[in-house]
């Protein structure tokens, strides 16, 4: 038999990343949360909570904190139709979603899919970002219910949406190419002019590269870990990045950037995926990720 009490405590804990503010959530005392978690604890012989500030969840902890997403939005349908069953004297319990995405759409689309979602939702939500190329993996290990990833094969137990690609171009200021690549954008040029890379995760300089030459070429790089940052840092003539259209359309129009190659972008294809179990009830989610996509991307 479940310990429901006890698992609710993990999620919010969790989610609020201490056992004081959790215990102020449910409504207890931060004696009672701290008992229920370490009763848990001992009855399934594994740590469910690495205790710091902030308080986070260890990999097993992540599956109870999913099966209490589950949980909720079961009993938040169930308590629409048995309204009866809501204890008037409880605190109201709001699920909140675990959501993975890569930083780009966020600064693109994604937002404003979450935000139509929001409107007509009870439902909270927790974004978290990384690469499109390993959110996936925030799937596999539990750690949330969807996630928008550029991993086509489903993940086990998920189902798969195709969105679309996003589309970068090589961009750079006219002044920063005539400084760098005065003799054309060559290979030893490449080597020497300073790019822009968004963490040790991201791949997509290397990639254009390689699709633009052929084969893969060391060069130095700043790192700025921000979108918006990106195409900022790319106005003021530091360096080249590769840049969603979304956010360089205007510049590129205007002359303010211009491709190092004329046409040459880099496509990345982008999925949803979303838990299986979870997928029915968040129909209205899922809806309006693809259709924003498809309008954006």
């Amino acid at each position: 038999m479940l310990d429901y009490p006890a698992l609710r405590a993990v999620a919010t804990i969790v989610q609020t990343g201490s056992f004081e503010r959790a215990a102020a959530v449910l409504n207890v005392t931060p004696s009672a949360i701290s008992q229920r978690v370490k009763q848990l604890e001992e009855r399934l012989g594994v740590v469910l909570i690495v205790r710091g500030t902030p308080c986070t969840a260890t990999e097993k902890g992540e599956w109870l904190c999913r099966h209490m997403e589950n949980v909720g939005m079961l009993e938040a349908e169930l308590f629409g139709q048995l309204p009866a069953l809501v204890d008037p004297d409880e605190p109201r319990q709001r699920v909140t979603l675990q959501i993975a995405t890569n930083a780009d759409s966020l600064g693109t689309w994604f937002v404003e899919a979450m935000s139509n979602f929001a409107k007509s939702s009870s439902y909270l939500l927790n974004i978290a970002v990384d690469d499109q190329d390993h959110t996936a993996e925030w799937l596999q290990r539990g750690r949330v219910i969807a996630a928008v990833t550029s991993l086509e094969k489903p993940v086990r137990g998920c189902r798969r949406f195709a969105l679309g690609v996003l589309r970068y171009h090589a961009t750079a200021t006219p002044d920063f190419v005539a400084r760098h690549f005065p003799q054309g954008v060559t290979s030893e040029a490449i080597r020497n002019a300073p790019a822009l890379t968004f963490n040790q995760k991201d791949r997509l300089q290397s990639s254009w590269i390689r699709k633009t030459f052929g084969r893969d070429l060391d060069y130095p790089t700043h790192w700025l870990p921000s979108p918006q940052s990106f195409v900022e840092a790319s106005l003021s003539g530091m360096c080249w990045g590769m840049n969603p259209t979304q956010l360089t359309r205007e510049h590129l129009a205007s002359g303010r950037l211009v491709e190092l190659v004329p046409d040459t972008p880099l496509d990345v294809p982008l999925y949803w995926q979303i838990n299986r179990l979870a997928a029915d009830r968040l129909a209205d989610l899922t809806r309006e990720v693809v259709a924003v996509a498809k309008r954006r991307l």
